[in-house]
C-alpha cells in the first residue's frame, strides 16, 4: 500500500534539512518568550510536513492534516504527564522530543503552521497552473 507511494522529493527534502537547521538554531541561540516557544511550534509542524512529503507522494490535505493530529497528540502526551508518568525525565532527549507542559498557544502554533503549508502549497500551485 505505502511502497508505491515511496518517492524522494530533493525540494521537500532540502526545505526539512534547512528547517531542522532553524529549529536547532532557536533551541540553542534564542532565549526569548515569543520565537523559541511559538514561532518554533509553528515551524516544527512545517518541518514535519516537508520531511513527509520528501519520501511519501501522499495528498497535501492528508499530509497537513495527519500532521497536526500527530502535534496534537504529542501535545495531548504532555497534558497526561506522560514523560513523568513513565519515569522518563531522566532521558532529555525524549523531555525535549515530547515535552512536559501542556499548552493551548501550542496548539494554536500548530494549527497556524497547518495553515501556513496549506495556504504555501495553495499558492504553489496555482503558480505551477500559470507557468503551464
Amino acid at each position: 500500500m505505502f511502497a508505491n507511494r515511496l518517492t524522494f522529493n530533493r525540494t521537500y527534502f532540502y526545505l526539512a534539512v534547512l528547517l531542522f537547521l532553524i529549529e536547532v538554531y532557536i533551541a540553542v541561540f534564542v532565549k526569548d518568550q515569543f520565537i523559541r516557544p511559538f514561532g518554533g511550534d509553528v515551524l516544527v509542524v512545517i518541518l514535519i510536513y516537508c520531511f513527509v512529503r520528501a519520501f511519501w507522494k501522499i495528498n497535501t490535505n492528508i499530509a497537513a492534516l495527519s500532521v497536526f493530529i500527530f502535534a496534537c497528540t504529542v501535545e495531548g502526551l504532555q497534558y497526561f504527564n506522560l514523560i513523568d508518568r513513565l519515569g522518563w525525565r531522566q532521558y532529555p532527549l525524549l523531555v525535549i522530543i515530547i515535552g512536559t507542559t501542556f499548552s493551548w498557544e501550542d496548539i494554536f502554533a500548530y494549527a497556524l503552521g497547518t495553515a501556513i503549508v496549506l495556504v504555501g502549497e495553495s499558492l504553489n500551485l496555482k503558480f505551477s497552473r500559470r507557468k503551464d
